[in-house]
C-alpha cells in the first residue's frame, strides 16, 4: 500500500525517491474493516486517507436521522473533513468504510514537511484544494437544479464502477433522491438505451 502512495506522491509532485524517503516516516498504512468508523461528528479530523484498495465514504446525518452522503473515496482517492483538518474545527461529518479497505493516512506534519521537501508541493496541494472546491460547487448546483437523471449520469461519470459496488440506498443519498427514485431513473435509462438499439 505504501508503494501506491509513494507512486502517487512522486508522480503528482514530480518528485524523486530520495525526496519521498524524507517524508516516508510520516506515512502510516492502515487496514480498515467494512463498517469501521474513522471519524465521528464533533471529533477533530487529524488524518487524511489515501485509498489503495476498497471504498471510504463521508456523510452527514440530519435531525431526523437520515444519512446524506458527501463523498465516496474509491482507489486512488483522498478523503478527509478538510474544514476540520485545516482549521482544527469539530467535524460535521462521519467517515466510514464501505468495504474492507487498505489505505494510507497522513497527518498535518506530513503536509508541513512535504512543503519543505517538494518544490511544488504547496502549489500542487493548493490546486487540488481549488479543484475540490470546484467539484463541490458543481455538485451543489447539480443537487439544486439538475434532474435526477442528470445527477445519476454525473455520478456514473465521476465514480464509474461504483454503481456495482455501493448499495443503491447510499447512491440515492449521494444524489439527494429516494432509492425508489433511483430505481426509476435506472429503469428509464435502460429503456432509453434499449430503444436506441
Amino acid at each position: 500500500m505504501s508503494d501506491l502512495f509513494k507512486k502517487y506522491i512522486i508522480e503528482t509532485q514530480c518528485g524523486t525517491e530520495s525526496q519521498y524517503e524524507a517524508v516516508e516516516h510520516l506515512v502510516y498504512p492502515i487496514a480498515i474493516k467494512k463498517g469501521e468508523m474513522l471519524l465521528q461528528k464533533d471529533e477533530i479530523c487529524d488524518k487524511a486517507y489515501f485509498v489503495g484498495k476498497g471504498i471510504l465514504r463521508s456523510y452527514t446525518v440530519d435531525e431526523a436521522g437520515k444519512e446524506h452522503t458527501i463523498q465516496f473515496a474509491p482507489e486512488n482517492w483522498i478523503i478527509a473533513d478538510r474544514s476540520s483538518f485545516y482549521f482544527n474545527e469539530p467535524s460535521e461529518m462521519y467517515i466510514d468504510a464501505l468495504e474492507n479497505t487498505e489505505a494510507i493516512y497522513v497527518k498535518k506534519e506530513f503536509f508541513d514537511k512535504a512543503e519543505k521537501i517538494f518544490e511544488n508541493f504547496a502549489k500542487v496541494n493548493t490546486l487540488a484544494l481549488h479543484n475540490n472546491i470546484r467539484h463541490m460547487e458543481k455538485r451543489i448546483n447539480y443537487l439544486l437544479s439538475a434532474s435526477a437523471e442528470k445527477r445519476y449520469l454525473k455520478f456514473i461519470e465521476t465514480y464509474r464502477d461504483l454503481s456495482l459496488r455501493v448499495p443503491q440506498q447510499l447512491i440515492a443519498s449521494y444524489l439527494g433522491i429516494t432509492p425508489e427514485g433511483l430505481s426509476r431513473v435506472r429503469k428509464e435509462l435502460a429503456n432509453k438505451n434499449f430503444n436506441r438499439d
